[in-house]
This record gives C-alpha cells, structure tokens and sequence, in this order.
C-alpha cells in the first residue's frame, strides 16, 4: 500500500469520524450512520491492503 493510500484511508476514517461525532453532537442519526459507514470502509480497505501486503511478503519468502 502507498503512502497516498494510506493517507486517502486514513483521511476517510477520520471524517468518518467527525461525522459520527456531530451527528452525536446534533442528535443527526443520518450523519451519525454515514460516518461509521465511512469509518467501516476505510477500515475494511486498509485490512485489505494488510492481507495483500502479507502475501507478497509469503511470496517472497518461498522464492528465496
């Protein structure tokens, strides 16, 4: 995973979070729910990019 990867999820999470929180804030149950799914799908791409990472690591083990 890149570094603007990284970044792109990392920012999606963290205005996930935001929006989770104001909609806490503003009693929003629209914006509440919108921001943990934004949270969920940052989350879920960055494991993804994880399991990649560690199977070209596995990969590379076996070929040397």
């Amino acid at each position: 995973m890149g570094f603007t990867d990284k970044a792109k999820n990392k920012a999606q999470e963290m205005s996930g979070m935001a929006k989770e929180r104001i909609g806490d804030a503003t009693d929003n149950e629209r914006l509440r729910a919108e921001g943990a799914s934004e949270q969920s799908a940052a989350r879920a791409r960055q494991a993804g990019q994880h399991a990649k990472e560690a199977g070209r690591d596995v990969r590379e083990t076996f070929e040397k």
